[in-house]
């Protein structure tokens, strides 16, 4: 009986493993994609908490948005399987 209660604890820890993989994987892509919209507005909340203006940060943050929901909407499954095709 001890034995099977060690494999079942072991398949948790190796089920749990996966999961934070995974969260991580997906943690790395959305930073990817969203890592200057995040960088432009920290900037301008730490211009603006010093006194400064931080409008231009923010006029960077909303550009970089769109240019990520501009690649967001070009993505699809094709273009990732093209890009294995191609050697990329």
């Amino acid at each position: 009986m001890g034995c099977r209660h060690k494999k079942q604890a072991g398949q948790g820890m190796t089920e749990y493993i996966i999961v934070v993989a995974l969260v991580a994987v997906a943690a790395i892509a959305v930073y990817q994609l969203f890592g200057q919209v995040v960088r432009s507005q920290t900037a301008a909340m730490a211009r603006e908490l010093a006194g400064e203006d931080g409008s231009e940060q923010s006029a960077m943050a909303q550009a970089a948005a769109d240019a990520a929901a501009g690649q967001t909407a070009a993505r699809t499954l094709k273009s990732f399987t093209g890009n294995a095709e191609a050697g990329q």
